[in-house]
């Protein structure tokens, strides 16, 4: 089985991650993790780990330079891998989704596979080979693993067939409405898609999906800007190093009860030194606003609904923006 790590003369990292990394002091500590546990290529592991997965999280941008996370459902073995460096996914189309026209034969795309009930999480980031209806292929360019971290363990039951064609109800936005403010402040879980368009695609550039957790209300909305503490993880700051250099983002937010999906795109604004507000999380060092530009509800979208588990170890000693 090859392990062998990042073999390229390159970092694996762009200027936007090294930049954060010097500021605390962990430039050379983060090269020689990552160099370890990035690859150009998917492991074996990673491979079986895609295959049995339910649901993929996506990241795409879209023609006028929006970045969107969407969430992409099939069957079990909906994601195949016939080489260590190609990713086919044959997914159900959810109509209103942006991903399916967002990506074409050499789109920078980037997918979190996380399995819920057992914290498992993997990325990859690549560039479109192929595409057609539901089906893209995907060339490799970084592959890695992440830690468990915060990540809320869900059972998931299927509602409908995953596969299968989709037409929900679309309710389209540029101001925040009530639903989706609710479903944003009981989460628990959401995503993010970010995207570096100065770097080489082919190399550090390209787009990153992400998984963010915490306790209910660890997402503040004031008006159409959200802030979300940023918590202490594997300080790699692939999002963050993303922002820096492209300050804009995608949020996919899940109703897991109902199948209400929220899609968001916006602008980005680090706040690097903590307020005392922020201090008030445990373990949250710094935080980041997001700020709408458009978005959208598809009601009833996603062909799985999933049953409550519990939180991390980690998420249980950090806080609510009502707490803090």
């Amino acid at each position: 089985m090859n392990l062998q790590g990042w073999d390229k003369d390159t970092s694996p990292y762009h200027q936007g991650e090294q930049e954060l990394h010097d500021r605390l002091g962990r430039k050379e500590r983060q090269e020689m993790m990552a160099r370890r546990i990035h690859r150009p290529f998917m492991p074996d592991q990673h491979r079986e780990f895609f295959a049995q997965l339910p649901f993929i999280v996506a990241g795409s941008v879209d023609e006028q330079s929006w970045p969107w996370a969407s969430i992409l459902f099939g069957e079990p073995g909906f994601i195949s891998t016939p080489d260590d460096k190609t990713l086919n996914v044959n997914a159900g189309v959810i109509s209103g989704d942006p991903f399916w026209g967002n990506v074409e034969a050499g789109s920078p795309v980037g997918f979190v596979g996380i399995e819920l009930p057992t914290r498992r999480r993997n990325r990859l980031n690549g560039v479109v080979k192929h595409r057609d209806e539901n089906h893209v292929e995907v060339g490799v360019v970084q592959s890695y693993g992440n830690c468990p971290q915060y990540i809320f363990t869900r059972d998931t039951d299927q509602a409908r067939d995953p596969n299968a064609m989709h037409e929900p109800e679309i309710s389209k936005f540029s101001e925040l409405p009530e639903t989706a403010v609710e479903i944003i402040r009981n989460a628990e879980t959401f995503f993010v898609a970010s995207h570096n368009d100065k770097d080489d695609k082919y190399d550090t550039g390209g787009v990153d999906a992400n998984h963010r957790g915490g306790k209910a209300g660890f997402v503040r909305v004031d008006g159409q800007t959200l802030t979300i503490p940023d918590y202490i993880g594997n300080f790699a700051f692939n999002t963050f190093g993303n922002f820096l250099v492209n300050p804009k983002a995608g949020l996919l937010f899940i109703d897991f009860k109902t199948g209400d999906i929220v899609q968001l795109t916006g602008t980005v604004e680090l706040i690097w030194e903590p307020t005392d507000e922020i201090r008030a999380f445990e373990g949250a060092e710094r935080a980041w606003k997001f700020h709408l530009d458009h978005g959208h509800i598809l009601k009833s979208a996603a062909p799985y609904v999933w049953n409550d588990g519990e939180h991390s170890e980690r998420t249980l000693m950090t806080g609510t923006w009502q707490e803090s």
